[in-house]
């Protein structure tokens, strides 16, 4: 068990997809799919109660989302006021095999670096996601963070995927094509009540697997009998899918062992005095058909551990058997629904089944309100990133190393790369950027950046030059070296320009000009370069350089794909990407140079990139902005 002091749901949200679906419109989506079909149907929809669903494809067996877009709705939902530092998220089979749900979650919505938890599972999973989160907001590791479970099991019920088998459709294949649906939930957790309104406070979290003792209750990815370890061992995946490797199946000869062990380890909650039936105001259980709550609740009542039944709460008629959504499903309608007759100090019990190989999750939660004291967290909270401000100070080194690098070489390396991390991070989230790499840009759209670009690349030499004549006789050899990168990067602008009319532009070099953040990028450079000895200028060289070396080559293959232009279109770009390994090296060299001349070197050089970064990011971000 683990229990929380200071640990809050103050929001829940929930998508389903679609219009509802009744019990007789099933069939113009999943369909029936031998005669066996329609039998099956009456006698499992007679039993769970079901009648109403949503589905994630639509009646041509096409997918209209996904596991990972009806998740990110939900956490964009939850986090558009608040900055997040957790996520965690559950699903029982994802939209691929690799990465995980959070991280693919996160992509979606381009979220800026934070801390993850894919939990794979089924129903039980998404409490494993909930404790993750709670468990970062009680450790002073995030001052919010979410749990999210999304499902999409539609997808392996359509009858198309049941055509042409080689192997008996049998009754636990059948089973769960009339028991599942979609959807996606999730909550807020923070370490603080709402400002306003009601929230709900999580005194523990308990989850037990019995996996141990039973054999698999339902299961994907082997085939009938399990006559191999999984469908990557068949020859092909079609002839995985042909031995009905794909099907979601449960053995319900074994399910009944589920809720025995449930309520067994429901008792010994009550009997080490962690939860007191009678002090507890709404139960919250997931059951995957209303057949069985009356099973339960029968034998809580001869156990002495009964809930009164008006206490109970679910939403399985009406929003369907959801796998490890259905529970913050449910907890989203009863805490929408409920919030105006809740009452602080009332109790929640939370009950989540799992007969994947027999887990069993609990929580208990409390109703509190703004007025509710917290405790103080055991360590320092964490703070929320002020990415132009605070680089240094918050940030992960990037991936370049500094092995072999002693004094203020290893000093100055270890502090750009902190503002390297946070600025990659920051570019790759702004909307020209985010528009390549998901296939959005438009040609209008390069052209735009490539006006704003050309009149900053072009001013480039020019400070590069001013600030090799600012230094003195002893940083001579340090001057000679960026004047060979300023006769190089000299003509650089010349060849973006004509990949820019190439592409299509239609200005003359003359009138370009630089978009805001470009102007005040240029004019810091500047200003630096007239200073004696500008030695900071190499950190506004290592960010500018990196952008070349590292961003815009991760960005190529994205324009090349979905801009449908010519190579000869983006040969500058080509260009930067083979050739600024070699700037980078030269860059390392002057590095050496300026701090075994001046021990003040690191930090000041430290500081200008902060500054570049802070600046040039501005640049990537009125983009699209200047249009």
């Amino acid at each position: 068990m683990t229990p929380f002091s200071h640990v809050y749901i103050t929001d829940t949200a929930s998508f389903m997809p679609g219009e509802a679906v009744n019990n007789q419109e099933m069939d113009a989506y999943i369909g029936s799919i031998n005669r066996m079909s329609g039998r099956i149907k009456t006698r499992i929809l007679a039993e769970n109660g079901i009648q109403l669903r949503h589905y994630a494809i639509d009646k041509n067996g096409e997918s209209l989302h996904s596991v990972t877009s009806m998740g990110a709705k939900v956490v964009a939902a939850l986090t558009e006021k608040t900055p997040l530092q957790f996520l965690s998220a559950a699903t029982t089979g994802g939209d691929c095999a690799a990465p995980g749900l959070a991280n693919l979650i996160q992509g979606e919505l381009s979220l800026p670096p934070l801390e993850t938890l894919s939990v794979s599972g089924i129903c039980a999973a998404s409490i494993g996601a909930l404790n993750a989160a709670a468990s970062a907001v009680q450790s002073g590791s995030a001052n919010a963070a979410v749990a999210v479970a999304s499902e999409f099991p539609s997808r392996l019920f359509k009858a198309s995927r049941f055509e042409n088998r080689n192997t008996d459709i049998d009754f636990d294949a059948h089973f769960l094509r009339w028991m599942l649906s979609d959807g996606a939930g999730g909550a807020m957790l923070k370490n603080q009540p709402a400002t306003q309104g009601l929230s709900l406070k999580i005194k523990w979290i308990h989850q037990q697997s019995f996996s141990g003792d039973m054999p698999t209750c339902m299961q994907v990815g082997q085939s009938i009998g399990n006559t191999l370890p999984g469908y990557l061992d068949y020859p092909t995946l079609a002839t995985a899918e042909k031995a009905g490797a794909f099907d979601l199946r449960q053995n319900i000869r074994t399910l009944p062992n589920l809720f025995d062990m449930g309520l067994h380890e429901y008792a010994k909650l009550v009997k080490a005095g962690h939860l007191n039936p009678k002090d507890v105001d709404w139960f919250l259980c997931h059951y995957s058909s209303e057949r069985f709550k009356p099973m339960m609740a029968e034998l809580m009542q001869e156990a002495g551990i009964a809930i009164s039944s008006e206490k109970w709460f679910s939403n399985l008629s009406s929003k369907g058997n959801t796998g490890s959504a259905s529970i913050f499903i449910m907890l989203d309608e009863f805490f929408k629904s409920k919030k105006a007759s809740l009452k602080v100090g009332q109790q929640i019990f939370g009950f989540v089944p799992e007969s994947g190989r027999f887990s069993v999750a609990y929580f208990l939660l409390e109703v509190v309100d703004c007025n509710t004291q917290a405790q103080a967290p055991c360590v320092a909270p964490a703070t929320t990133i002020d990415f132009a401000s605070d680089f240094a100070h918050h940030l992960a080194p990037a991936p370049m190393t500094a092995e072999g690098q002693t004094g203020g070489v290893a000093d100055t390396l270890k502090g750009l790369m902190a503002v390297w991390h946070g600025y990659r991070s920051e570019v790759f989230r702004t909307e020209i950027a985010s528009a390549i790499m998901h296939g959005h840009i438009q040609l209008n759209d390069y052209l735009n950046w490539m006006e704003c670009w050309i009149p900053q690349v072009r001013e480039g030499s020019l400070w590069m030059r001013r600030a090799a004549s600012s230094m003195s006789q002893e940083y001579q050899q340090l001057a000679q070296l960026v004047q060979t990168h300023a006769g190089e990067e000299q003509l650089d602008w010349q060849v973006l320009y004509h990949d820019y009319i190439q592409a299509g532009g239609k200005l003359d070099a003359s009138h370009l000009r630089r978009n805001p953040g470009g102007e005040a990028l240029n004019a810091f450079m500047h200003s630096c370069a007239e200073r004696k000895n500008p030695i900071g200028l190499l950190g506004g060289i290592y960010i500018i350089e990196g952008t070349g070396q590292r961003i815009v080559p991760t960005l190529l293959p994205k324009l090349k794909q979905h801009l449908n232009v010519p190579s000869s279109v983006l040969k500058f770009i080509e260009y930067h990407g083979e050739n600024d390994q070699a700037h980078m090296m030269r860059w390392l060299d002057a590095v050496k140079m300026a701090v075994n001349i001046d021990a003040n070197a690191a930090a000041e050089i430290v500081r200008v990139a902060e500054t570049v970064a802070a600046l040039y990011l501005q640049q990537w971000k009125f983009v699209l902005l200047n249009q």
